[in-house]
């Protein structure tokens, strides 16, 4: 366990090909990364829009008056 074998180093080569091998990955990674991040906040920040805005208050109507039908 104290030594790496030869399978450890391919596999940590691998890992290093595809973090920082050809075109900056790792920078598209990360890009994709902060749009997707950058999209969420502009999604709250719709909803917040909206719900800051409430409807004006209304008076409920009066009902109509009931009249007082008296059988006798």
């Amino acid at each position: 366990m104290g030594t790496f074998g030869p399978i450890h180093w391919i596999i940590l080569g691998a890992i290093v090909l595809l973090l920082f091998g050809g075109r900056g990955k790792l920078s598209s990674i990360m890009g994709d990364a902060a749009k997707g991040v950058r999209a969420f906040r502009e999604g709250l920040k719709g909803d917040d829009e909206k719900s800051e805005t409430p409807a004006a208050a209304q008076p409920l109507p009066s009902p109509a008056p009931e009249k007082d039908t008296v059988v006798r």
